[in-house]
């Protein structure tokens, strides 16, 4: 049985592309923008549209599903077409369908413009995961994903604050327009820093034979593989876990201490700054901690945090829980990441795409659960819900995990 994570030899000895990472890193933050900016709007589309706060949260459930499904298209484009090219392609459709959204005349409207904008952004982070595979060697890997998920950390600080303040003191269109814009510029960087990247950072993935393989040959070769579905499986429960509640994170302090909803955001968003403390320690925690423990301490850390933050008896103890549940989020998932980068490093867009297909329908199928279940049982129920939903996640991984290692170990650079 192949080990769970091989040696990449491609990689070897290469150069990291700084500039071209920053970029992709810029990228990130404008999709982790997209990702988030509605949750702390869902108050407002509610009020705005005359529904329920579980009908304004389809804004998020829409975009995450077409995220999730788009996945089967980008990943073989990028492992066919090269990766780089088609995330600057990605950000210029993402201009025009964050553009539409802020347009949509009305909430069924807005509904679709929410779907086209998850499928056009599903691209960025997981072709941006693979091409670092495909230059940055295995050893350097865990950190450089690290640094790199900064600009998405610091997109989802900014669109969970801008979508509070949008709420609170602009049209609530404003922020899809300005987002439009900045998928725009992003496009145009990529493009250049593109055409003046070496031949090697643009390599494709080899073929065998003169036949191209079909999406659904690439996907079933990665899912072949025991091991990919452990991977897979462990990142859907996750994205349904902790993304499947987090929206209501926001509506749940507005509602329990009277905040204001650019304030609710501004709390949510302090989240990011546990995921940054996490990227500037990531190397000296891997070389301390094994990747099992890291996964466990990262699942209870998240799950402490949202029940603190379930029932917390006043609004600054979400403060520190949010930093927390940040740190621990990206402890448990950026040790999955780096595992869906050697999934099938011989299709690495494909392992990835896959990867991130399963973490957003898990999140889409978590928030649509939520969403029927808040008016019943509360914003604090969904959160504590949530909270044991990642314990089981990490705990299932783990039991899962060890009898492969069992078979396989670990080569000792990991």
């Amino acid at each position: 049985m192949p080990s769970p994570t091989p040696i990449d030899p491609d990689t070897a000895g290469a150069p990291v592309p700084v500039l071209a990472i920053i970029a992709l890193s810029l990228a990130a933050l404008a999709n982790g923008v997209a990702l988030r900016i509605t949750d702390a709007l869902l108050p407002r589309l509610a009020t705005e549209f005359s529904i329920t706060l579980g009908e304004a949260s389809q804004v998020v459930t829409m975009f995450a599903i077409a995220y999730g499904f788009a996945q089967l298209l980008f990943g073989p484009l990028g492992d066919r077409f090269g990766k780089y090219r088609v995330i600057a392609w990605a950000c210029a459709a993402s201009a025009l369908t964050s553009m539409l959204c802020g347009l949509a005349p009305g909430y069924g409207g807005l509904l679709v413009a929410r779907l086209l904008a998850g499928a056009t952004a599903a691209a960025v982070i997981p072709l941006a995961m693979a091409w670092i595979g495909d230059v940055v060697p295995y050893e350097q890997r865990q950190p450089v994903l690290a640094r790199f998920l900064i600009g998405q950390i610091s997109g989802f600080a900014l669109g969970i604050w801008a979508g509070g303040f949008a709420a609170d003191h602009l049209d609530w269109r404003t922020p899809f327009l300005v987002l439009g814009a900045f998928f725009l510029l992003m496009a145009l960087v990529l493009g250049h820093v593109q055409r003046r990247l070496p031949a090697s950072a643009l390599r494709r993935a080899p073929r065998d034979g003169s036949r191209r393989s079909s999406t659904i040959d690439e996907f079933r070769a990665v899912l072949a593989s025991r091991w990919g579905r452990i991977v897979l499986l462990a990142v859907f429960l996750e994205g349904g876990s902790l993304y499947g509640v987090l929206p209501f994170v926001a509506a749940h302090l507005h509602e329990r201490f009277s905040l204001s909803l650019s304030n609710s955001g501004a709390l949510v968003m302090v989240f990011a700054a546990g995921g940054i403390v996490y990227a500037f320690g990531a190397k000296r925690l891997v070389q301390n901690l094994s990747e099992p423990a890291m996964i466990r301490s990262g699942a209870i850390l998240m799950a402490t945090s949202l029940a603190l933050t379930a029932f917390a008896q006043a609004w600054w103890w979400v403060l520190p829980a949010c930093i927390v549940m940040g740190f621990g989020y990206y402890m448990m998932h950026n040790t999955l990441q780096v595992q869906a980068t050697q999934m099938a490093p011989e299709r690495r867009g494909a392992a990835v795409a896959a990867f991130a297909g399963s973490f957003f329908l898990g999140q889409s199928a978590g928030v649509a659960l939520a969403g029927l279940r808040v008016e019943s049982v509360g914003t604090a129920g969904i959160l504590v819900t949530g909270a044991v939903a990642v314990a089981f996640c990490a705990w299932n991984f783990n039991r899962q995990r060890r009898p492969l290692l069992a078979a396989a170990p670990l080569p000792p650079s990991t």
